[in-house]
């Protein structure tokens, strides 16, 4: 999709880039067109088309300056017109939709510019757009977001061409850088297109046209998956203009002369006008406030703070191998001296108990050798009930009984 276009071309140059320099050309609101670096939908073009009644052999021309972005004749009066509804069509589905099947007999164009935008660039291409008109512009961005129109020139029932150039914005994960598209040697771009004309309440009759897009080439599909149908050669208008079949035409531009550079984004805005819409700069290759930075850099601490810790230990274990190598090994007399000091030490540790602890203990051990006198033996206890009786009669008592005091007397 392409949504801005260049066309700074003279009118009388259209004709001859669409290949049409062979007969008489008519032209039709020609004194609406304003040459401009930025084009948009729903500005004035000039487009290239058949005439009434004109013949298969390239007769009856007509530069016709048309509305970019298509209204079919099918929309009520009363509805305010919307250029950015239909302003591309997809070249794949262009026979199956009521809107645009209904166009392609006789309603063909042609669009001529020198370069197109494209959403990550800009380059000077020929494109063709086609866009459903029952695809409302809030779904076709969400659909397209990539691909803007450019320039694109319808006729009701007629075929036309129009030259411009355009741009093409590429979606990065932050912002749409745009490119301008072009071919290498210059040379206007010529878009497949298909147009129409509608009458509003006033009576008023607006020509608006629409530009077939088709899937993007191999070396432009880095840019997007659209592109628009470029014509790059008279046969090619010649069987566009004819009504000849689409198969054939409604192809990828593969040839290597289509290319791109970047160009300033002030472009999405239709005020922005001059030649500093197609000046190359220079991509921005990292932005200061990305999230994408702010992770990588944190990754990189990361990494340098491991980098650091292992040689940190790595340092310390080469100084503690160091430290021990330099160590001598110390002789058997050492060892031994070394011993007997550790013995030393432990002896030293054993508490010595003091005089009073000394005296103390020997006054325990006395009195333990008292008990141990005093205590009859096991012997003694278990002498018979006779013997007790006798041992008690018996004068050797140390305790005196009343028996043995009136013995005495």
């Amino acid at each position: 999709m392409c949504g801005r276009a260049r066309c700074t071309l003279r009118a009388d140059d259209i004709p001859r880039a669409c290949h049409r320099n062979d007969g008489p050309i008519r032209h039709v609101n020609m004194d609406r067109y304003r040459p401009s670096y930025n084009v948009g939908p729903g500005m004035n073009l000039p487009v290239v088309r058949r005439d009434d009644g004109s013949n298969t052999d390239g007769a009856g021309i007509v530069l016709h300056c048309m509305k970019w972005g298509l209204i079919p004749s099918f929309t009520k009066k009363s509805d305010k017109p919307d250029f950015f509804k239909m302003f591309n069509a997809r070249s794949e589905s262009v026979c199956e939709k009521a809107s645009f099947r209904r166009l392609l007999p006789k309603s063909r164009c042609l669009v001529a510019v020198e370069g197109y935008g494209t959403k990550d660039g800009s380059v000077l291409v020929v494109v063709q757009v086609i866009l459903p008109e029952e695809l409302t512009l809030s779904s076709f961005v969400s659909l397209f977001p990539n691909f803007l129109l450019v320039f694109i020139s319808i006729l009701f029932n007629k075929e036309a061409v129009t030259l411009v150039r355009f741009y093409e914005w590429k979606k990065d994960v932050s912002k749409k850088q745009p490119y301008y598209i072009h071919f290498k040697d210059g040379r206007p771009l010529v878009f497949a297109a298909l147009y129409d004309s509608w009458e509003n309440s006033e009576g008023e009759k607006l020509h608006t046209f629409t530009i077939l897009t088709t899937s993007a080439s191999s070396t432009f599909q880095w840019l997007h998956d659209r592109m628009p149908v470029i014509l790059g050669d008279k046969g090619s208008t010649d069987a566009w203009l004819n009504g000849s079949k689409t198969d054939m035409l409604l192809k990828p531009y593969e040839n290597p002369d289509l290319v791109w550079y970047p160009v300033t984004p002030a472009i999405g805005k239709l005020s922005f006008e001059g030649p500093e819409c197609v000046k190359e700069v220079p991509l921005k290759t990292q932005e200061k406030n990305s999230i994408s930075k702010f992770f990588s850099t944190r990754k990189v601490e990361k990494e340098q703070e491991s980098n650091m810790e292992q040689s940190v230990c790595d340092e310390s274990v080469k100084t503690n191998l160091l430290n021990n190598l330099k160590e001598e090994p110390r002789s058997t007399d050492d060892r031994l001296a070394s011993l007997t000091d550790k013995d030393h030490d432990l002896k030293s540790n054993v508490p010595v108990p003091s005089l009073g602890d000394v005296g103390k203990s020997q006054a325990k051990r006395d009195y333990e050798e008292l008990l141990a006198d005093t205590k009859p033996s096991k012997d003694e206890i278990e002498t018979s009930p006779a013997r007790k009786k006798g041992n008690i009669k018996g004068g050797g008592d140390k305790q005196p009984t009343l028996f043995s005091y009136f013995g005495k007397k």
